[in-house]
């Protein structure tokens, strides 16, 4: 699942949320409330999507600051992929 979650065999709740976070992270702009609609279809309250939203965007900010500042990965983590 920590390379691509698309294969994991997770519920539709869980990929749905996954899913509205990856379009956050690569689509900011594009997203709507009909976006926030579907994960209410899927059983989450407004509470969930606003902590799961702000999860992603503090990594998304977190990740740009730290590429962009060219600071090292932890020695625990597996080098960036060149691709």
């Amino acid at each position: 699942m920590a390379d691509d979650y698309r294969s994991a065999p997770l519920d539709p709740d869980t990929r749905a949320l996954l899913d509205a976070c990856v379009k956050l992270t690569l689509t900011p702009a594009e997203m709507r409330l009909e976006d926030v609609e579907a994960l209410r279809a899927h059983g989450f309250d407004d509470r969930a999507v606003h902590d799961a939203f702000q999860i992603a965007g503090y990594f998304n900010y977190i990740n740009r600051l730290c590429d962009g500042l060219g600071v090292d990965l932890e020695d625990f983590m597996p080098p960036r992929s060149s691709g």
